[in-house]
């Protein structure tokens, strides 16, 4: 299926610049061979020189990985000894949502890696403080051009944005039609599935409340429907006093659509890890999911066959927007020694098209290169071309730029599972997210 999405909802598909070498300049113009660059670097007194550039140099990489992720490094390890034989990576791969923050302030103390690889959100709480370095536009002139939007400062764009993930309601098509279900938009809709569900004894939904980090990216995608759609500013006004957690309705029926959930998925949420939590969906044991793209690899790995669509989650005022939201973003030290080296990394990310290919279809995400088009089947592809064509698509780094995920939505979704167990109140958990106001922002 040809994937249109992207040219739909973000920009339209522009012929790449063909660019053979690495090390460009940042003008955006045809770039030279490496080692003519390199040879103006020196001559400027900055940059390798053409010496170091044919010696071989290892790159330092943080790679804070989705679960979607893990494996990708091989591949691009595969293509970069292709093509740039004397340039190793020396990878250190993380979990993002628990453990890549804690890394990156490590690092700050220390020194950064020549590269990190975290999502589009990060450049919003790390280009500020004046450590990252500057992309050179030949490689995101390969991009989309909104892939650029929420990774530029000042007129300056300091992350590559690779990849893209959608979030919203996975449902089994075959379930809803067998039913007799029609694609929920008010809450209304949504309650009448679920006690149809209940009546025929399927459990509603799937969910892995287990995983933390879980609960904090619906909470976010509720978020997103019901509070940013509306204030897009509300996260200012929180930080500013206008707002709160434990006044505002908006915001504390986005923390209760999690009660809504739990009351209607099975019992050991609290212990089911993703995988097994997939396979319920897949396996017909359950009839939706709020997740997001990275759902996608598992359901296709425990059924290839698995017919399934997306929808938004229905807020309060049936307008809901499907979530995007820019994944894999490549940022470089302001400080590493080694630039020629990084961009001949962004060469081949950018430039190899086959092995973009391999790690979308791999990933299961969208691409955010022009001409570059997965090849994987996915279901729910038609779902999302109709909501891009009718402009019902939001991106949800707006939200994310505005409340923080490390030490804000994270801190949030385990004091919203301690809620659901029981161990504190609703309004201890609303209390607690307005107590830490401080870290809601990156600035």
């Amino acid at each position: 299926m040809k994937r249109k999405t992207i040219d739909i909802l973000l920009a339209a598909v522009m012929t790449a610049a063909s660019v053979t070498g690495c090390g460009g300049s940042g003008s955006g113009a045809e770039s030279e061979p490496a080692a003519a660059q390199t040879e103006s670097a020196s001559e400027e007194g900055g940059g390798q020189t053409e010496a170091d550039v044919s010696e071989p140099v290892t790159l330092t990489v943080l790679a804070g990985q989705s679960t979607t992720d893990a494996g990708i490094e091989d591949m691009i390890d595969e293509a970069l000894a292709e093509q740039y034989p004397n340039i190793t990576l020396e990878w250190e791969c993380v979990d993002w949502g628990n453990d890549f923050q804690p890394k990156m302030q490590q690092y700050m103390q220390s020194g950064l890696p020549d590269i990190m690889i975290g999502k589009a959100q990060d450049v919003a709480t790390y280009a500020p403080q004046g450590i990252l370095g500057e992309i050179d536009s030949t490689y995101l002139d390969r991009g989309l051009d909104a892939a650029r939007e929420n990774v530029t400062i000042d007129g300056k764009t300091y992350g590559l944005v690779y990849n893209a993930l959608y979030q919203g309601v996975y449902y089994n098509k075959t379930m809803f039609a067998e039913n007799g279900w029609e694609i929920p938009k008010t809450q209304e809709d949504l309650q009448a599935i679920i006690d149809d569900c209940k009546a025929k004894g399927i459990t509603p939904f799937a969910s892995h409340m287990v995983d933390t980090w879980s609960i904090g990216n619906v909470t976010m995608q509720f978020m997103m429907n019901d509070v940013f759609n509306n204030d897009p500013e509300w996260g200012d006004k929180f930080r500013a006093g206008e707002v709160s957690f434990s006044e505002d309705q908006a915001a504390q029926t986005a923390y209760q659509y999690n009660k809504l959930i739990f009351d209607n998925t099975y019992p050991e949420t609290f212990s089911t890890e993703q995988t097994d939590c997939d396979a319920k969906m897949v396996l017909g044991e359950a009839a939706m999911k709020v997740s997001g793209s990275w759902s996608i690899q598992n359901f296709l790995d425990i059924d290839e066959s698995f017919d399934f669509g997306i929808f938004p989650f229905p807020n309060q005022t049936g307008d809901s927007k499907l979530i995007f939201e820019p994944n894999i973003t490549v940022m470089t030290s302001a400080q590493s020694e080694h630039q020629d080296a990084i961009n001949c990394v962004l060469d081949v990310l950018t430039g190899n098209q086959e092995l973009a290919t391999e790690i979308y279809d791999y990933t299961k995400t969208a691409s955010m290169l022009k001409d570059v088009t997965p090849t994987f089947a996915n279901p729910s592809q038609s779902d999302i071309d109709s909501y891009a064509s009718d402009g019902m698509i939001v991106d949800v780094t707006l939200g994310n730029n505005q409340l923080v995920w490390g030490g804000f939505q994270e801190e949030n979704a385990k004091d919203i599972a301690a809620w659901l167990q029981g161990d504190i109140t609703f309004e201890d958990a609303l209390a607690a997210s307005d107590a830490r106001v401080d870290a809601s922002s990156a600035n």
